[in-house]
């Protein structure tokens, strides 16, 4: 099954576009929990309550910034290693995201590819553009999804990307151009887009939108982004929102913020997730 056909299976089957993304902190999770027991009781909880997002991201940082190899500690590489697979076995039929960023050269990317597609054996990752189609095309394997940093909901993202280039464009509509231009030869290529730059949003989900090229939309929630005001920009576009995934990481995984998890983060969190699957509904 192509990526562009699992993001609309996933789509339809659980009604709604939501992303959720697996960023845990040590700092705010529940005393005496640990990564995999909180996201397995959350999981559960979930389940229990039917509330499926059509995606999964898992911003590999979190967790390997946990490891301490030369200590021969991998906890945090296990720590992912199982959360990926209890997405595969209580959420079967989802999408799931390594959101990397990688982006090197030649053998080095292809080496970012065997990374994300073999080691991890997740369905898409996120890639940086800034070296050009030959740190890209690596990452162009049949079946899979890829996200190239497009226009990043960071406040610092517009110190680049919205540089004017030669032919009077900015740069991240240049990268659009390039993502479609990949697109020809690899379906399934899509483009990193923040919610929290609405008006570049709109513009590059109006480029795309009779294109076929999946968005990835981070910046809701704790970032400012609303996810509402994504919906109604996509839809003023034509953009087709199945290929559309709105993600919020912390404002589900630890609503709290900061400091220890209260004794009600369970439903703190699953009130978070109820809300935003809401939001971002679609006709099933």
């Amino acid at each position: 099954m192509s990526y562009i056909d699992v993001l609309k299976k996933s789509a339809e089957s659980c009604g709604n576009i939501t992303c959720m993304g697996l960023d845990p902190k040590l700092e705010v999770l529940p005393k005496g929990m640990g990564i995999v027991e909180f996201f397995d009781t959350l999981f559960k909880k979930m389940l229990e309550d039917h509330l499926i997002p059509s995606a999964f991201k898992a911003n590999i940082g979190y967790y390997q910034s946990l490891d301490k190899p030369r200590n021969n500690d991998y906890s945090g590489s296990m720590a992912l290693s199982k959360v990926l697979d209890m997405l595969d076995e209580y959420f079967p039929s989802i999408p799931v995201i390594l959101d990397s960023k990688r982006g090197d050269i030649a053998r080095s990317s292809l080496n970012y590819e065997i990374e994300a597609f073999d080691c991890w054996n997740t369905d898409a990752v996120t890639v940086s553009p800034y070296m050009g189609s030959d740190s890209v095309s690596p990452f162009l394997v049949e079946d899979k999804g890829v996200y190239v940093l497009n226009r990043t909901s960071n406040p610092g993202g517009r110190d680049l990307q919205n540089l004017m280039c030669e032919n009077d464009l900015p740069l991240y509509l240049n990268v659009s151009h390039k993502i479609v231009e990949w697109s020809v030869t690899h379906p399934g290529i899509g483009a990193v887009v923040g919610a929290t730059s609405m008006k570049e949003l709109e513009v590059i989900s109006s480029y795309y939108s009779d294109k076929e090229i999946p968005l990835l939309i981070p910046g809701v929630g704790s970032q400012g982004g609303s996810a509402t005001d994504v919906i109604n920009s996509l839809n003023k576009t034509g953009y087709p929102l199945y290929l559309a995934r709105i993600n919020s990481s912390s404002g589900l995984t630890h609503p709290w913020k900061k400091g220890e998890a209260p004794h009600n983060w369970l439903s703190l969190c699953i009130a978070s997730i109820r809300e935003l699957l809401n939001e971002t509904g679609v006709d099933r």
